[in-house]
């Protein structure tokens, strides 16, 4: 899998242990032009960032370093864990949404997350149950 790095400035600067992280949290970007999504995950007025993001052509853009927390949850809960960026790894995957003409995603793009949220799952030994979308 290809991979490029094109970081966010929207993280908290304090990083955490890798045993904190317990979730793996996908979301599709819901914006007309990846570009767009982009250049908002990376915008520093935005407040919002993802570890990953997938394009349309499968490549994994790194914007966050995995032991940073990245703003992509908000304000969120899950059983007893509250405000999930702490304990989450955040994946966007490019896709205009349902807002915007929904697009199924690319065979590529199937290849990537399946990919990268295996590597994931096992590096940082997050449960099935904990592996949610947003």
């Amino acid at each position: 899998m290809k991979k490029v790095f094109n970081y966010s400035p929207n993280f908290d600067s304090i990083k955490r242990k890798s045993n904190q992280i317990k979730f793996l949290i996908i979301h599709y970007t819901g914006m007309r032009k990846e570009s767009d999504a982009i250049n908002r995950l990376t915008k520093i007025q935005s407040e919002v960032s993802s570890h990953y993001l997938i394009k349309k052509n499968g490549v994994i853009v790194v914007m966050v370093p995995d032991l940073y927390v990245a703003w992509h949850a908000g304000k969120s809960s899950w059983k007893s864990f509250k405000s999930l960026n702490k304990n989450s790894i955040g994946i966007e995957i490019s896709n205009p949404g349902h807002d915007h003409n929904y697009i199924n995603f690319s065979k590529k793009q199937i290849g990537s997350i399946l990919y990268l949220s295996k590597l994931l799952i096992k590096k940082y030994k997050i449960k099935s149950s904990n592996v949610l979308g947003h």
